[in-house]
């Protein structure tokens, strides 16, 4: 089993769930951003964790901190991570039925409130491979309530992917916890590098989409996240942050410690292809 399981944690890791805001195209510049070197890295917004993935493969043994609000999602990487086998079993029970007749299927599943963890995480990873748009969304009673996607035939259960997230999870020296981001202040120390990818401020009265929790990230947590960041920079501390290009956002890092480099990135899943490409986001640091 041992050997089977090598050649196929032998990929390098991406993430395995479509989250609004997902780094993944902009990896090679958040890589030239790195700071050259340093401590520990921590994550307080995790959603897909590309940056992480990225950092894991390529610094071997790098210890890494990393959070996020949404329960579910912490609970994901921590049932990849010790409990693979079973989840996989249970997704391919997902793929299965989903196929037999995917409408009813599907809002079955997202009517569902599984109490196990694998249940509930192979829940999650199933309504993210076949809701439209593959957009993690949640209302104000922190109820899934995206439509079904139009797939002819969705990679539900991506097992190469899950093995080889896991894989990386248990040999490397990764905490894994659900908090709120003004937590890394009890343990970010000089030298250590941090990264916020927050829910984006709305360049437009329309372009509002923070809902990943049942919690809306407000003007308010952005200027206790720019105070956050102030106190990690006066502490040594590598601050690297992304947000949207908006004015709220340039102000509230307007201070001399702050280099804000405007980058172009597209949309990945806004519903209108069209509207997905020929935005710019701010990459903002101390460094």
């Amino acid at each position: 089993m041992k050997q089977v399981y090598s050649q196929i944690s032998s990929v390098a890791p991406k993430p395995f769930v479509k989250w609004a805001g997902g780094k993944r195209q902009l990896i090679p510049i958040l890589n030239e951003n790195l700071s050259k070197s340093f401590g520990t890295y921590f994550e307080p917004f995790l959603g897909g964790g590309a940056l992480l993935f990225h950092i894991l493969t390529e610094r071997k043994g790098q210890k890494c901190s990393i959070s996020d609000l949404n329960s579910d999602l912490v609970l994901t990487y921590t049932t990849i991570r010790d409990r693979i086998d079973e989840l996989i079993s249970s997704l391919k029970n997902h793929e299965k039925n989903y196929h037999k007749d995917s409408k009813s299927y599907y809002y079955s599943v997202r009517e569902s409130n599984p109490r196990s963890e694998i249940e509930k995480t192979s829940r999650l990873l199933f309504m993210n491979r076949t809701c439209f748009n593959g957009l993690y969304r949640v209302n104000s009673k922190g109820k899934f309530n995206v439509p079904l996607g139009r797939y002819t035939n969705p990679n539900i259960v991506n097992e190469k992917n899950l093995r080889s997230v896991s894989s990386i999870l248990q040999s490397s020296k990764v905490a894994i916890k659900c908090r709120d981001f003004e937590s890394v202040l009890r343990d970010a120390k000089k030298g250590d590098l941090v990264y916020f990818d927050p829910p984006y401020q709305p360049v437009s009265d329309t372009a509002n989409f923070t809902s990943y929790t049942n919690k809306n990230f407000t003007y308010e947590d952005l200027n206790r996240l720019a105070d956050l960041c102030l106190k990690l920079d006066s502490r040594g501390c590598n601050v690297l942050l992304s947000n949207s290009d908006s004015k709220e956002v340039a102000d509230v890092f307007s201070g001399k410690s702050w280099k804000i480099k405007k980058i172009h990135a597209n949309r990945s899943i806004n519903s209108n292809s069209k509207k997905r490409t020929g935005h710019f986001e701010l990459l903002i640091k101390n460094y």
